[in-house]
């Protein structure tokens, strides 16, 4: 009996140990879209928020493209993401053990979802997306949903193979290089997201366009909406399916009370104003996971 105790106890040490190791560091993965220390600074308040709750070192991290938070996500190196719904489907597709989905933004309107917005300078004289046929059209990055997937499905039903509609197609590297790149006259139009709700001078209530109005890069009234996607799912905040129970409750409450707790740190991290960080369910990407499917040939 005695050796069994000690057998018990013992294995209860290292599991124990085994947890304890597994929490020494908690990393962020932020979504590119923006320049890396905006990302930083948007997210620091939350950081530390969370190195409070959890107590131990947690890190952000900034790749310059989406792919670098999905690799760290599947490889164990990041341990929590808000990710855009088509770049949780190529996690899920690659590994559907990787993570478990937790929360989404609600928007002010009480819906959960988003539009890609199609976009020009004022003074290209375009007014719809017919009339950028032959010019040069910018997205985001090839793991975007708004910046990529969904407007390049709907673009494509409409008006055939997108490289030969526009006279050149880029993929700009993120939302914010969108933006810029066509208020600077880099691209003739492009598309970001939005949720489409408040006014489009102050880039709508939340997204790429407000955030960039917000950090003084560019005038919205020097740019013009020419085209929305249908309502696009909101993208699911994750954390790692291997991490402890407890910690994965503690990091979920902590975004869930977000709004109520700082609701101006809460606005940093969703890129302006939105009501709460709500739960939401695998089975709300089920349309994006097809799409990303028919996309890869898979």
């Amino acid at each position: 009996m005695q050796k069994l105790l000690t057998a018990t106890a013992l294995t209860a040490i290292l599991a124990s140990a085994a947890t304890a190791q597994e929490i020494t560091e908690f990393n962020i993965g932020i979504l590119g879209g923006e320049n890396a220390q905006d990302r930083m600074t948007s997210n620091e308040c939350f950081r530390a928020k969370m190195e409070e709750a959890l107590g131990v070192p947690v890190k952000l991290f900034t790749p310059a493209d989406y792919d670098g938070v999905i690799q760290g996500l599947l490889g164990g190196t990041l341990d929590y993401a808000w990710l855009g719904a088509s770049a949780y489907a190529k996690v899920y597709l690659t590994d559907p053990e990787a993570v478990e989905v937790k929360l989404t933004k609600q928007n002010a309107d009480g819906s959960t979802g988003y539009y890609s917005i199609g976009f020009t300078r004022k003074d290209t004289g375009i007014t719809s997306m017919d009339e950028a046929k032959g010019k040069v059209f910018a997205f985001a990055d090839p793991n975007s949903t708004s910046g990529y997937l969904v407007p390049g499905a709907e673009l494509t039903t409409k008006y055939g193979t997108l490289e030969d509609y526009f006279a050149e197609v880029k993929m700009s590297g993120g939302h914010e290089q969108t933006i810029v790149g066509v208020a600077n006259g880099d691209f003739d139009a492009g598309v970001s997201w939005a949720d489409g709700l408040g006014n489009w001078e102050d880039g709508y209530n939340s997204g790429a366009f407000r955030k960039a109005a917000d950090a003084g890069l560019v005038d919205m009234s020097n740019l013009v909406e020419i085209w929305r996607s249908t309502l696009i799912p909101e993208g699911p905040m994750v954390v790692r399916k291997a991490l402890p129970q407890d910690v994965k409750d503690k990091v979920t409450q902590l975004t869930a009370d977000l709004w109520e707790t700082d609701a101006e740190c809460a606005y940093a991290v969703a890129a302006g104003d939105a009501k709460d960080f709500v739960p939401v369910e695998h089975s709300m990407y089920d349309g994006v996971l097809a799409a990303r499917k028919l996309q890869e040939g898979m």
